[in-house]
């Protein structure tokens, strides 16, 4: 594939982005792999197309230390060899030099599509020009790549939808509304380098802040952000569950050694969940009454067998096949000269632009609900031990 051809197809989706900004686009109704479809027109009214084996993608995950990202990165590459593109999946051991290298390497190599998972949004900036000068057309996948002019699609779920269902779930299971009672609480973010974790962060604080502010949410550690743009100062650098138990613990002696109990966990995610019961169960906190709420994302095995435990009350899963699903239509789209399907024009400003993204869904898994899981085949019940 000549850059020739992709940096006319690039200036035809750059002039869609365009369209964007004046409310012009509505998301393509096409289905992943039909190109026949009755999606809308490139915006040129028809971008040079090229045959998928002539096409190679760049996928570039962030580690292979995280279940899910193995998961997004072999499902993503399956479904596009699948529909004919040539790949190159590479896992950066979540360290951003490494990233940095592999997409250079990709860009070297003639990838004429990148799909980056990024460790930090803001690092990117100088390789994704190099990209944009070769002609290359860039997906943010489920993280945003901050700073730069060069990222033209984002596919995500709704990341603050995910904090919000974390903080309902304590409003609901506390029944925070109608209570007289005062509840212990501790929060916890995620990596201060993931652009995602303060969506999450924000969802979920903008449900219990209320809360906290009445005095029914207590904050013994004092680690209550005053906002939601405060929600660094209680990060977890790259979700490490190590980094998460270490400060959990920390919290437990210096603020629970009189015989005070913590009532609820707010964990953005499974990882800092794992590292989180861990702590638990080391300053004695056994699972059924008394038993704090600890909440998740992910849905990883590990974290649904401890809610089938009772170490765990609750994960957001997002269901990453439907957005490999959904960047594997994008590629298609972008191969094709077509629109690119997005459904949201507004939400994700990188700081230089915003970002045209497609937004999914997340749901909530309950230990009464993981039939879900299985039932949709993400896992088997021999995986769940059911």
């Amino acid at each position: 594939m000549s850059n020739t051809t992709f940096t006319w197809r690039r200036v035809a989706a750059m002039g869609a982005v365009a369209a964007l900004s004046f409310g012009a686009l509505t998301a393509c109704s096409s289905e992943r792999g039909d190109s026949g479809s009755t999606g809308d027109a490139s915006a040129d009214g028809g971008a040079a197309s090229a045959d998928p084996g002539d096409v190679l993608v760049g996928i570039a995950m962030p580690t292979k230390s995280l279940e899910r990202w193995n998961r997004d990165g072999a499902h993503l590459e399956e479904l596009l060899k699948d529909d004919g593109f040539s790949t190159s999946l590479q896992y950066a051991d979540n360290k951003v030099d490494q990233q940095i290298s592999q997409v250079e390497n990709m860009i070297n190599d003639g990838a004429d599509i990148l799909v980056v998972a990024s460790i930090d949004g803001t690092a990117l900036a100088p390789v994704l020009q190099t990209a944009a000068d070769a002609g290359i057309t860039v997906i943010a996948y489920d993280r945003l790549i901050n700073g730069t002019d060069n990222v033209d699609y984002y596919a995500t779920f709704d990341n603050y939808g995910v904090g919000q269902m974390q903080g309902e779930f304590i409003v609901d299971q506390l029944d925070l509304e109608n209570t007289t009672e005062t509840y212990n609480l501790e929060p916890f973010a995620g990596s201060p380098d993931d652009n995602n974790a303060k969506f999450f962060f924000a969802g979920a604080w903008d449900v219990l802040q209320p809360y906290v502010e009445s005095g029914t949410l207590v904050v013994p550690s004092g680690k209550a952000p005053a906002s939601d743009d405060d929600w660094q100062s209680i990060g977890i650098q790259g979700w490490s569950s190590d980094t998460a138990q270490s400060e959990m613990e920390n919290r437990l002696n210096s603020f629970y050694s009189g015989g005070e109990k913590v009532d609820v966990v707010l964990s953005p995610n499974d990882s800092l969940a794992l590292g989180i019961a861990q702590a638990l169960a080391g300053a004695g906190y056994t699972p059924g009454d008394g038993y704090p709420i600890l909440t998740g994302q992910d849905a990883d095995k590990a974290n649904v067998l401890n809610m089938l435990a009772g170490k765990q009350a609750m994960t957001v899963w997002k269901d990453t096949r439907t957005l490999g699903d959904q960047v594997a239509t994008m590629v298609s789209e972008i191969a094709a000269g077509q629109e690119v399907t997005v459904n949201d024009t507004e939400s994700y400003d990188n700081g230089n632009k915003v970002v045209p993204t497609y937004l999914l869904p997340p749901q909530v898994i309950t230990p009464d609900t993981v039939n879900v899981l299985v039932d949709s085949g993400f896992y088997t019940a021999a995986d769940l031990g059911l």
